[in-house]
């Protein structure tokens, strides 16, 4: 896959994608880069840490967040796109489920657009992504963790969001899909998701697999946001196991080497990176 002036080998690698957040109220580092210098200074550092892929966002997903006006948004993330682009050689990410969002963000510069809602919360986004032809990855979410099958209906869930895309001109080769972790689902879903990830590639699309330091690793391993890192470097090995493409990530320097040591054992024992569980 093509994102921005980089090819990915998402079948056979785990890319790195960094987290750049300039909110204020972001769960885990809310308003440590919602200024300018800031923000440049955490994307070097990430690239030197081998960063593949660099993730802007402009509204916070926590639990229990307020949905940001469009224009807000716009005003937050434009700006960093702009210079990010002036200044990096690097593939940039717009997290966003707004199609205007999207629509000023690729003009600007952005490569890929992440989408937590998988084309469900707006419906100008699809159409945007189809005229552009940009990459996008598809979330898996629900309001509410109700489930007959779990699986089965994740499962179908982004069948419905593929679909979306295809009707809107979106081709296969331009989507990613992500099963979400932590929206829509409980502690356990979670836990039960991340060691199922390779049922997901039936579907036949690269994942996305964004664990950072989320609510699933504080509950099982009883720790604040601060002091999540192994368990999130657990979540990365079993991602590089299943086969995921990317994994989404706020340490970027642990996780590069984590991707690694996985990697180099995988393909000395000759395994497959589609899932051996």
């Amino acid at each position: 896959m093509i994102i921005g002036n980089r090819e990915f080998d998402l079948k056979n690698h785990t890319y790195v994608m960094g987290i750049l957040n300039v909110t204020p109220d972001s769960f885990s580092d809310g308003g440590k880069f919602n200024r300018m210098d800031q923000a440049l200074f955490h994307v070097q550092e990430m690239l030197d840490q081998g960063m593949d892929i660099l993730d802007i966002g402009g509204e916070s997903t926590r639990p229990g967040y307020q949905p940001l006006p469009v224009q807000e948004e716009i005003e937050r993330v434009l700006p960093v796109i702009e210079e990010v682009k002036k200044r990096f050689q690097v593939p940039i990410s717009l997290d966003t489920c707004k199609g205007e969002v999207a629509r000023v963000g690729i003009l600007a510069g952005a490569d890929l657009i992440n989408d937590i809602w998988g084309l469900k919360y707006d419906d100008s986004l699809a159409q945007v992504l189809g005229d552009a032809q940009v990459p996008c990855v598809l979330m898996h979410n629900r309001k509410e963790a109700v489930y007959e099958s779990f699986m089965k209906d994740v499962i179908s869930d982004l069948g419905e969001s593929i679909a979306i895309a295809h009707r809107a001109g979106i081709s296969d080769e331009k989507i990613i899909l992500d099963p979400g972790v932590g929206f829509g689902k409980t502690r356990e879903h979670n836990l039960e998701i991340i060691g199922r990830l390779e049922q997901l590639k039936t579907l036949g699309y690269p994942l996305l697999l964004g664990t950072s330091r989320k609510s699933v690793i504080g509950l099982t391993l009883d720790l604040p946001v601060n002091e999540r890192l192994e368990g999130t470097l657990v979540t990365t090995v079993f991602g590089v196991m299943k086969g995921c493409g990317i994994v989404r990530v706020h340490d970027v320097k642990e996780n590069v080497r984590a991707v690694k040591m996985t990697e180099a054992i995988r393909e000395a024992s000759g395994e497959v990176c589609n899932g051996f569980y």
